[in-house]
């Protein structure tokens, strides 16, 4: 099943980081962008509140703990704007399949041993 994917997130995410080694090994071409380093768009951030909803917002991570009660208000796609670290990661686009953080579900549906 391997082939091409996108994977967003953060160079110095170790979760990203692990997630692209696994999937080269496996056989897949990734294109890895750093939302970091290479904001998205604000049709790029729609898009992923649109295929992932409110489990895009990454609210475990750091980043939305310090954040102030009126930041944790704003529009998912304001706030990952402002904040690219407050996006759960990584997110991954493959074909037409959708897929957000690195679990054994998202192992499988790209075809891999979880």
């Amino acid at each position: 099943m391997a082939g091409i994917l996108t994977l967003y997130g953060l160079a110095h995410c170790s979760t990203c980081q692990k997630a692209q080694a696994e999937l080269e090994r496996h056989g897949w071409t990734v294109a890895f962008r750093d939302v970091q380093k290479q904001p998205l768009t604000e049709n790029e951030r729609a898009s992923l509140l649109a295929d992932f909803g409110d489990k895009i917002v990454n609210r475990a991570s750091l980043t939305w703990r310090a954040m102030s009660e009126e930041e944790r208000a704003a529009d998912p796609v304001a706030m990952m704007g402002a904040k690219p670290s407050v996006m759960k990661r990584p997110a991954i686009a493959a074909g037409d399949l959708r897929l957000l953080g690195w679990t054994a579900n998202v192992k499988r549906a790209l075809g891999m041993p979880a």
